[in-house]
């Protein structure tokens, strides 16, 4: 697949061939639904957790005698049914959520994902993209000429006055302090690392910003 690379004015520089066996694989939905499926189990964090009955703090002496007061037996103030017991069938820190997926499976629906945007022509590929200075200005700067750029079709409704109109994911060959500073404080931009990709980041952004040399640094990781 032949794609066009932009400088950060929006000019048109040369056109490279995408690696077909990253940007070119056959979409299957259901793969990369089980794919984001496990990555959100994975990161999900247990946290509501009830004590039981050998959780809850005293009780430890029987609290009358068995027999001869009239009362029910009991063995422990802290039971279920006594106020400030434990409790039956609460929900607790040992559930287990995370689901596996083999190595394989999750890499190719990555694949699927960029090649997704790839063929729906929402892949900003640069140059380059480095900042003198990290500020935010700079960047909103840099996004709106970007996306001014497109064709209107591909812009379609999503012209706003917003600092940033799309969702965007900026993939960075290495880590960039100046893009990672400027852009922090713009809910609709996140830099990642192209060493660190995952399907969730992909499918949430409307385009990816990707510097030519990041190309190479995802064939070497993933291929």
């Amino acid at each position: 697949m032949k794609y066009e690379v932009t400088n950060i004015k929006g000019e048109k520089v040369k056109v490279v061939d995408l690696n077909p066996a990253i940007f070119e694989v056959l979409i299957n939905e259901e793969l990369v639904h089980q794919s984001l499926v496990a990555q959100d189990s994975n990161r999900r964090t247990v946290l509501a957790h009830t004590k039981g009955r050998s959780e809850v703090r005293g009780g430890g002496r029987k609290p009358w005698r068995q027999k001869g007061t009239g009362r029910a037996r009991a063995g422990s103030s802290r039971s279920p049914i006594w106020r400030g017991g434990g409790v039956t069938f609460g929900p607790t820190k040992d559930r287990n959520f995370s689901k596996s997926i083999n190595k394989k499976m999750k890499r190719k629906a990555l694949f699927m994902g960029l090649s997704d945007r790839a063929q729906c022509n929402n892949i900003l590929l640069l140059d380059q993209f480095k900042l003198d200075e990290a500020k935010t200005k700079n960047f909103v700067e840099v996004a709106k000429v970007l996306f001014t750029s497109l064709k209107e079709e591909d812009y379609g409704n999503k012209k706003t006055d917003d600092d940033v109109a799309y969702k965007t994911l900026v993939i960075t060959p290495e880590s960039d302090n100046n893009l990672i500073l400027a852009s922090r404080n713009l809910k609709k931009v996140k830099v990642i690392r192209a060493d660190s990709l995952n399907i969730r980041d992909i499918l949430m952004a409307d385009k990816l910003i990707i510097p030519v040399d990041s190309l190479a640094v995802i064939e070497k990781t993933y291929l």
